[in-house]
């Protein structure tokens, strides 16, 4: 049996892939109509939830909410910056890293227990 603190990372993951081509893998298709690209995200969407509300619910108690979400937003930024390098074709800038790295110590302070 896979433990909570493996599954959730996962499933997150898993879901902000699929969120991130929701969200912006039209992008690359500026030729659609705005009807299509809204069908197509809202119908990646569903997968994505899929993996999203059982990522919580499996979650929850190994971690608080506030930490579930602190996840979530980083695991976002690192899917997004992988996908706006490799799909979209924009560049990496050391500001984004910079960023990227407060966040992660944002998440160290969340997980840090405090008594």
């Amino acid at each position: 049996m896979i433990p909570a603190a493996i599954w959730t990372p996962l499933l997150l993951i898993g879901s902000n892939v699929l969120m991130t081509f929701a969200w912006y893998g039209h992008l690359k298709r500026p030729s659609w109509p705005l009807w299509l690209a809204i069908l197509a995200s809202w119908g990646i969407a569903f997968f994505e939830y899929c993996l999203a509300v059982p990522a919580n619910r499996i979650g929850y108690g190994t971690f608080t909410g506030q930490q579930l979400k602190v996840m979530q937003e980083v695991i976002t930024l690192a899917v997004f910056a992988g996908f706006s390098v490799t799909v979209l074709g924009e560049p990496l800038r050391w500001n984004y890293l910079a960023a990227m790295a407060c966040l992660i110590a944002a998440v160290g302070f969340l997980f840090l227990k405090v008594d």
